[in-house]
C-alpha cells in the first residue's frame, strides 16, 4: 500500500467536539442495502466497512439506519433499537474503525418517501402525486421524533460508533419538512422557513443531550432539491446560519432528492464537483467544518477544494464503490482518478441498482461487476429487495 505523503488530503481535523479525523477524504452516506432484513447487519457489510476503513479514509458514513422498522427507505436498512442484534452491531462499528479511521450512523426516517410495502408512508403533509402517494404526521408522531433520534443516537454511541449524521437531505423526512413542495403544514412546523426548521433544530438539541459534548454530531444538507418549488440555495444557507448557532460538528453538504421522477445528482452529467460554489458560500455563514459530497472525480479536484478553503472534507461515494483503495492512493499521488464505468442509456434507477451490487461485490470479495452487466445488475437488485420485504414483513409485521 501506498504511503502518505504531504497532500492537503492528508492534514488531520478537529472537529468542534475534539474528536480528530485523521485525513480529509470520507466515505458519505450509501443505501448499500446490505442488512440481512430483520434491520440487522450481515457478514458482509462488516466487511464491507472494514475494508472501506483499510483502503485509506478517515471516516465512513453509513446510510439510512432507522430508529424504527416503521418508515425505512429500503429493505435492507439497519435498525438501530433495543431490540436489535446489538452484538453484531459493535462487531461492525469495530470494524469499520479499522486503522483509525471513523464510521458514523447516519441517522435516517424515509417519511413520505417510505418503502410502501413494508410501511405506510407519511411525512410533513398529506400528499397525492404520481409516484408517490403518503399520509400526513400528526403533530403528537412529529414531537416524538427528536426523543426517537436521541435514543439512536444514545445507543449507538454505547455500542461504539464514531459519531452520528442527521439526514437532513435527499428528499427524505427532516428534507421533507424543510422543503414548501412537502411541507405544507399550518401549525408551528410549517409555513415560514422558520417553521420548517424548527423539527430540525430539536433533533440536534435533543441527539446533542442525549449524546454529551464530545461525541460527534453532523448532519447533511441539502443545498438545493434541484425541483422547481423545493427547497432553494438561499434556504439552505439560512438553515445552515441557524445550525451555526448549535452544537453540530460537521455539515455535510449534497443535493437533489429521490422524489420520483427527479434527477439524481449523482447521475447528471458533468465533470466537477456539484456543490463547491454553494459551499464556498456557506463558509461565509459558519464556523462548522463543511464536508462536500457529490461530482469529485479526481485528486486535483479534491486537493483544490481544499486548499481553497471551500471544504473541510471530501465526500466520496460512487469513486470508493469503483476503488475501494482511492484514499490510500490519493494520499500518496499514486493515482489520479477512479476507473468510472461508462453506461448506454441506462433504464431510471439502473446506474444506482449497478453501483449497489458492485457494493455486494466489494462485500463479498468477488471480481468487480462490468458495465454490460448493467440489466442482470438490476434484475438482482430488485429480487434481492422483494426477498428482503418478505423477510422484513414477517419480522416486524
Amino acid at each position: 500500500m501506498p504511503t502518505a505523503s504531504h497532500s492537503p488530503l492528508s492534514q488531520p481535523i478537529v472537529l468542534p467536539c475534539g474528536a480528530t479525523i485523521k485525513n480529509r477524504i470520507a466515505k458519505s452516506a450509501m443505501s448499500d442495502s446490505l442488512g440481512d432484513g430483520y434491520g440487522n447487519p450481515t457478514d458482509e457489510q462488516i466487511r464491507l466497512y472494514e475494508r472501506w476503513a483499510e483502503g485509506g479514509l478517515a471516516l465512513s458514513i453509513i446510510g439510512e439506519v432507522q430508529g424504527t422498522p416503521h418508515f425505512a427507505e429500503k429493505p435492507g436498512n439497519l435498525v438501530l433499537n433495543e431490540q436489535s442484534d446489538h452484538e453484531r452491531m459493535e462487531r461492525l462499528a469495530k470494524a469499520g474503525a479499522a486503522k483509525n479511521a471513523q464510521l458514523w450512523l447516519q441517522l435516517g426516517h424515509a417519511g413520505a418517501m417510505a418503502d410502501a410495502p413494508i410501511s405506510i408512508p407519511k411525512g410533513p403533509s398529506a400528499l397525492d402525486l404520481p409516484g408517490l402517494t403518503c399520509g400526513s404526521l400528526s403533530l403528537a408522531e412529529i414531537q416524538a421524533l427528536p426523543s426517537e433520534f436521541a435514543r439512536t443516537a444514545s445507543l449507538a454511541k454505547h455500542l461504539g460508533f464514531g459519531g452520528v449524521e442527521l439526514h437532513a437531505a435527499h428528499g427524505f423526512l427532516l428534507n421533507q419538512f424543510l422543503s414548501p413542495l412537502f411541507n405544507k403544514r399550518e401549525d408551528a412546523y410549517g409555513g415560514s422557513l422558520q417553521n420548517r426548521m424548527r423539527l430540525l433544530l430539536e433533533v440536534i438539541d435533543a441527539v446533542r443531550n442525549a449524546v454529551g459534548p464530545e461525541f460527534p454530531v453532523g448532519i447533511k444538507l441539502n443545498a438545493t432539491d434541484q425541483l422547481e418549488g423545493g427547497f432553494a440555495q438561499d434556504e439552505s444557507l439560512a438553515v445552515i446560519e441557524a445550525v451555526d448557532k448549535t452544537s453540530v460538528d460537521l455539515i455535510d453538504i449534497s443535493g437533489g432528492t429521490y422524489f420520483p421522477g427527479a434527477p439524481s445528482s449523482s447521475d447528471r452529467a458533468g465533470s466537477g464537483p456539484y456543490f463547491l460554489d454553494f459551499a464556498g458560500c456557506a463558509r461565509l455563514k459558519t464556523k462548522i467544518p463543511l464536508m462536500v459530497t457529490g461530482g469529485f472525480k479526481t485528486l486535483a479536484q479534491a486537493e483544490n477544494a481544499i486548499t481553497e478553503g471551500k471544504t473541510d472534507i471530501i465526500g466520496l461515494a460512487r469513486a470508493l464503490v469503483v476503488d475501494p483503495d482511492l484514499p490510500s492512493f490519493w494520499l500518496s499521488n499514486h493515482r489520479g482518478e477512479p476507473p468510472f464505468p461508462r453506461f448506454n442509456n441506462p433504464p431510471d434507477g439502473g446506474v444506482t441498482a449497478w453501483y449497489t451490487m458492485q457494493i455486494t461485490r466489494i462485500a463479498k470479495g468477488e471480481n468487480p461487476l462490468s458495465p454490460d452487466a448493467l440489466q442482470e445488475a438490476i434484475e438482482t437488485y430488485e429480487k434481492r429487495d422483494e426477498m428482503r420485504r418478505k423477510t422484513w414483513t414477517a419480522f416486524f409485521g
